[in-house]
């Protein structure tokens, strides 16, 4: 099916079952993320999301906790930070960084740039570059713009517009696509067949939209069907050889009961032979190289037409 203008965010061709590829045979490719921006709403965070409780525990007991799981189970994790999370907590970077995980950006302050004016999103990335640079000591390969509990349809913040700037900044993926569930190119101009590698995300595997009260039958407190998911879905892509991605936040996953739910998720996965648990960045590069965009990507002109009547 041939690429349509403003329809999707690939050129519509996913990779089949059977044909993907992962390093020295493996069965799966696990892509965990760590979400490590608190902010509550749209503008980014505040002076009020970062003296939440919840917040100072995801930090310290929550994240050493992580930490502690991955370096178990032999797990490598992305850690998708907005710049003045990683400007503010340094130690805390240096323990993932240390432990050999992997810092993408999120943003300046994990903001939404549609509230932002006109050009604020090419300032607000390249300001968030150069702060995560200066923290990490190298240059980030990924960018994530994550959705957060108040975004309706659950699907972020990033546009073409984004895909672009990233682009031109030098990122090397962007970390949370909607579009397939296996690594894909983001078509951000399909006249210049500008493309970005994008992981995939789904909001149903986001501990954000599971776990946000402290006990079940509140409502937004659903850690079983957070399990429920996980397990469907690992079991899935594992029988078909893709690609499994969890989002989990410290802040969120820390705790007791939630943090059980995890660490027995990942003894399961990491249970199974032929699981490949990278960081984005390796992900990435080896998708960049089996499937190169020169070769894989084919765009066809579009087949969309507007008629006087369309909802379009």
């Amino acid at each position: 099916m041939p690429w349509k203008d403003f329809y999707t965010t690939s050129n519509e061709i996913g990779m089949r079952d059977g044909e993907t590829r992962w390093p020295q045979g493996r069965q799966m490719a696990m892509g965990l993320t760590v979400n490590l921006n608190p902010a509550a709403g749209p503008k980014g965070i505040s002076a009020k999301d970062l003296a939440y409780p919840t917040w100072h525990f995801g930090m310290n007991e929550g994240l050493d906790a992580f930490l502690g799981l991955f370096r178990d189970l032999g797990v490598r994790a992305t850690f998708a930070v907005p710049a003045v999370v990683a400007e503010t907590y340094r130690e805390r970077m240096s323990a993932i960084l240390d432990a050999g995980h992997e810092i993408a950006g999120q943003g300046l302050y994990g903001e939404d740039p549609a509230t932002l004016e006109p050009g604020g999103e090419a300032a607000h990335m390249a300001r968030a570059t150069e702060v995560l640079e200066h923290v990490i000591g190298a240059a980030p390969w990924g960018w994530y713009a994550l959705s957060r509990p108040d975004d309706q349809a659950a699907t972020g913040c990033a546009t073409n517009d984004t895909i672009s700037l990233l682009k031109a900044q030098g990122y090397t993926y962007f970390g949370n696509g909607l579009a397939d569930d296996a690594p894909y190119w983001w078509v951000s101009d399909a006249g210049k067949a500008e493309a970005l590698l994008t992981l995939p995300y789904y909001y149903h595997l986001d501990d954000c939209f599971f776990l946000m009260f402290p006990r079940e039958g509140t409502g937004l407190e659903r850690p079983a069907a957070l399990l429920r998911n996980w397990r469907a879905e690992f079991k899935a892509q594992y029988r078909r050889g893709r690609y499994f991605n969890l989002c989990v936040s410290p802040a969120r996953s820390g705790w007791g009961h939630r943090f059980e739910n995890l660490a027995a998720v990942l003894r399961e996965v990491m249970g199974h032979p032929g699981i490949w648990a990278a960081t984005g960045a390796e992900i990435a590069a080896h998708w960049e190289a089996t499937y190169p965009a020169a070769e894989t990507l084919k765009l066809a002109p579009s087949i969309w037409k507007d008629y006087a009547d369309s909802l379009s």
